[in-house]
């Protein structure tokens, strides 16, 4: 990487950023208050927002991952197209999980048109491989959450030097895909990540534990949805 001086703190900070990328190396560092941005949506409607509320920086050695609003969190874009194509986003999202280096989160684009493909892509993306979905209805929509997450980071109880990094925003996100769930209200899906700890776990849990925490109406509805029943 060629980088132009004087160099700031935080310039370099993003080159041993790229470089831990480009190498694989099983962390990568985005300063506070910026977000990583993959070279293939320079110019786009995303970014054109996402410029005038974060910090945003370039590089074209991301791989799959299309934003990294901190260093412990990688994004994936999955559009309406890919939605509807089907195969694309499942290796995308495959391998990142795969690497298995920075906890993963899907944002993608649920419209009228891609609204009857959803539910495959909800229980491949939450139930097989256990990342975040986050819906959204535009790019701009999209930019705003982006926005939220690197927000989160900034702030100083949110600060991977003071704690184990697990940004609010990923929580919320959880419970915001569980009760995709039709009929699910906020505070049983709460409950079941409390018991539970993770989409996976609950997906694997018997009916009898599920009713043991959320009664037996609501478990039977949970695993008819999850069993595609």
């Amino acid at each position: 990487m060629t980088l132009k001086w004087p160099i700031s703190i935080n310039d370099m900070e993003l080159s041993q950023c790229t470089q831990a990328v480009v190498q694989g190396l099983s962390e990568i560092h985005v300063p506070l208050g910026h977000i990583l941005v993959s070279g293939r949506w320079r110019n786009t409607d995303l970014v054109n927002k996402l410029q005038g509320t974060a910090n945003v920086h370039f590089d074209d050695g991301l791989g799959v991952v299309d934003f990294h609003p901190s260093s412990h969190t990688g994004v994936i874009y999955v559009s309406e197209a890919d939605i509807v194509g089907g195969s694309g986003y499942k290796r995308k999202v495959a391998k990142l999980r795969k690497a298995n280096k920075v906890r993963g989160v899907v944002i993608a684009e649920k419209t009228a048109t891609s609204g009857q493909y959803y539910q495959e892509l909800q229980k491949f993306v939450m139930l097989e491989i256990g990342f975040v979905l986050l819906p959204v209805n535009s790019q701009k929509e999209a930019a705003g959450l982006l926005t939220q997450m690197v927000d989160v980071e900034s702030k100083p109880e949110a600060s991977p030097l003071l704690k184990k990094p697990r940004p609010v925003c990923v929580d919320v996100a959880l419970l915001n895909s569980l009760q995709c769930i039709p009929r699910l209200g906020g505070v049983k899906a709460k409950q079941l990540l409390l018991h539970f700890g993770s989409l996976q776990a609950i997906a694997r849990a018997s009916l009898e534990d599920l009713s043991s925490i959320v009664g037996k109406a609501s478990a039977t509805n949970i695993k008819a949805f999850l069993d595609g029943s």
